[in-house]
């Protein structure tokens, strides 16, 4: 297996299609305000295309779980997505805008299959000790497409055009159509396990998250802070506008949090597991915090300081909800408990983005504050859940 399919063309095509996916984000915001010169449609359009997500999850992982080859099917989720991308872009301007919002929502669907549905597939690509190593440098692609994507965005938007940087993104998603539709294949044994129901796999996907203490806690946690971030990014266009001088430039800040993101898990790598990660989801939220308090003072060199510092936050605790996922997990249902996990986060963003949208259009400290508040949430809903000693995935895998 090892032979026939690299780490590096995994992380490649990672690095690929999670770009494309950082970059659209950004480049439809900026698309929006361009054409309708409104951040409330603009933030609506970012939460149309990622709301959804929450639906489309946890069926498109239970398809990848099922299913023998679950890199052809990611290959074709991620041609639909890049068509959806597409779709919008041709009809901003030209159809009612309800109907680009029904087109992102539907486009939606799709988003989880370029993150939860990648990392899902990581265990048949690295095997043993080497998973962990390998599940940081998968996170950190993560950072690398949070950086590349929203500058990007703003790169081509300043040069070319809004519009133009949507078509940058899809190129760039369908770049990884190669390395997801060479993704290993599902032992044969495994093929042929599965004799349960499409709805019964959902339910005990499920319940494996609700009824895991340890995965419960870091999920909640993770949409919570995804509500914070979702919050920021809405906050974007503004901030570069009145702070940095072009709304465009706004997308830099989002790269800057990558840069400290990707540089916090490169320590990570050469210093593993230094602390717990169930320890790394709750701490991580609390710098998020701190940091997006921070960036209310709306002073050039600050705003840049907060970032950085929400990017150290961030990195870690997307690490650290890898390696809780992969330890609780069973095997038969990694892919809908990773691609539900990030349809969760995916959703929170987009409910950040939404509340944040009127907001910001009153008043941008408020909405960083909101934000701010958001992510001091996430800490304490950690512990909101007791923590308690469970079975291992084996034991729930026999039971399930």
């Amino acid at each position: 297996m090892k032979k026939r399919y690299s780490l590096r063309l995994y992380l490649a095509g990672a690095v690929a299609a999670r770009a494309g996916d950082e970059m659209s984000g950004p480049a439809l915001m900026l698309t929006g305000f361009a054409l309708a010169g409104s951040t409330t449609d603009a933030s609506s359009l970012l939460a149309g295309i990622t709301i959804s997500a929450a639906v489309g999850g946890p069926v498109l992982g239970t398809l990848l779980d099922r299913t023998g080859r679950p890199g052809r099917l990611l290959a074709v989720a991620l041609v639909l997505y890049a068509a959806g991308l597409g779709t919008i872009l041709l009809g901003l301007g030209r159809m009612p805008f309800a109907v680009t919002i029904l087109i992102a929502v539907v486009t939606g669907l799709l988003g989880p299959a370029l993150s939860g549905g990648w990392t899902a597939q990581l265990p048949r690509v690295v095997l043993g000790d080497h998973l962990p190593r390998a599940n940081t440098l998968d996170a950190m692609t993560f950072s690398v497409a949070s950086l590349a994507g929203p500058a990007l965005a703003g790169g081509v938007a300043e040069a070319m055009g809004a519009p133009t940087a949507v078509v940058v993104s899809t190129g760039l998603i369908a770049l990884a159509l190669p390395a997801a539709w060479m993704l290993p294949a599902r032992p044969g044994r495994a093929r042929g396990a599965r004799t349960t129901s499409v709805i019964s796999d959902l339910a005990a996907g499920i319940r494996v998250i609700v009824g895991t203490p340890p995965l419960a806690r870091a999920t909640l946690t993770s949409v919570v802070s995804c509500i914070a971030r979702g919050m920021l990014t809405a906050c974007i266009p503004l901030l570069g506008e009145r702070v940095l001088g072009g709304a465009g430039r706004g997308a830099a800040l989002l790269s800057c949090a990558a840069i400290s993101a990707l540089v916090a898990n490169a320590v990570l790598t050469r210093f593993p597991r230094p602390v717990a990660p169930d320890t790394i989801i709750w701490a991580s939220a609390l710098v998020q915090a701190a940091a997006l308090a921070l960036a209310t003072w709306h002073q050039p060199v600050v705003l840049i300081v907060a970032v950085l510092i929400a990017g150290i936050g961030e990195g870690p605790q997307l690490a650290a909800l890898f390696a809780i996922r992969h330890r609780e997990t069973p095997e038969h249902l990694r892919a809908q408990i990773f691609t539900t996990g990030a349809s969760l986060k995916i959703t929170g963003f987009a409910l950040g983005a939404v509340i944040a949208g009127p907001v910001v259009t009153r008043s941008l400290p408020g909405a960083l504050a909101l934000a701010a508040s958001a992510a001091f949430l996430a800490t304490l809903t950690f512990f909101a859940i007791p923590s308690a000693i469970v079975n291992s995935s084996e034991d729930r895998a026999m039971s399930s």
